[in-house]
């Protein structure tokens, strides 16, 4: 159940924690659908309204952490992050550029994408931050390749992780994503912010109709 953070660096196999270390993981396409495709969470392109989910989203968190410490230890409930994530994911090799990522995040209506180093995962990013790289690095253009560039820090965590504790880390590493490793070392899923959304709606509907 253990939950990782890799530092800021460029794409490289030993950015994965390692005990995934030094095993493949081939080219990642879109997984077996496990349950309902996400709907249209991914599809938000209104600035505001990305960060009024943002907010929300750290509200959730905050509502997850006061009720677990406000149960005895033994009663706390346990929420598998194999609950909650996406098994959608999709990924680059590290040389693609930053052009290749956006084309290809607007085709699958995600914000997510793994980068890969000889098929291992390299990293992980998003629509904000290739964008917020853009504008800070305004003397390199749209056709920058990944393995140049030093890419975020990342979260990794089991599919056996308690969502309730990932969430917390999310939150205090300003991360909105986290990848799910297997034992194989193959990512199984992400986790974003809006799953953690559709949770609570989904909760908070079922205390309505009780």
């Amino acid at each position: 159940m253990a939950i990782h953070v890799s530092e800021p660096g460029r794409p490289t196999g030993t950015r994965l924690p390692e005990i995934f270390r030094n095993r493949r993981v081939g080219h990642l396409e879109e997984t077996s659908e496990s349950h309902a495709l996400r709907e249209s969470s991914e599809e938000i392109s209104d600035g505001a309204f990305q960060q009024s989910r943002e907010v929300h989203a750290r509200r959730v968190v905050a509502h997850y952490s006061q009720a677990e410490e406000a149960e005895p230890e033994p009663e706390r409930a346990y929420l598998p992050v194999s609950r909650v994530c996406s098994p959608w994911i999709h990924s680059l090799p590290a040389e693609s550029t930053l052009a290749d990522a956006l084309d290809q995040m607007e085709q699958h209506a995600i914000h997510h994408m793994v980068i890969t180093a000889d098929g291992v995962v390299g990293g992980l990013v998003d629509t904000r931050w290739i964008l917020a790289w853009l504008h800070e690095n305004r003397h390199h253009d749209i056709s920058q390749s990944f393995q140049h560039i030093e890419l975020p820090a990342f979260l990794t965590a089991s599919p056996e992780t308690d969502a309730h504790q990932l969430a917390r880390l999310m939150l205090a590493h300003q991360l909105d994503a986290a990848l799910v490793v297997g034992a194989d070392g193959s990512p199984t899923g992400i986790i974003t912010s809006t799953d953690y959304l559709r949770l609570y709606a989904s909760l908070s509907q079922q205390e309505g109709e009780v």
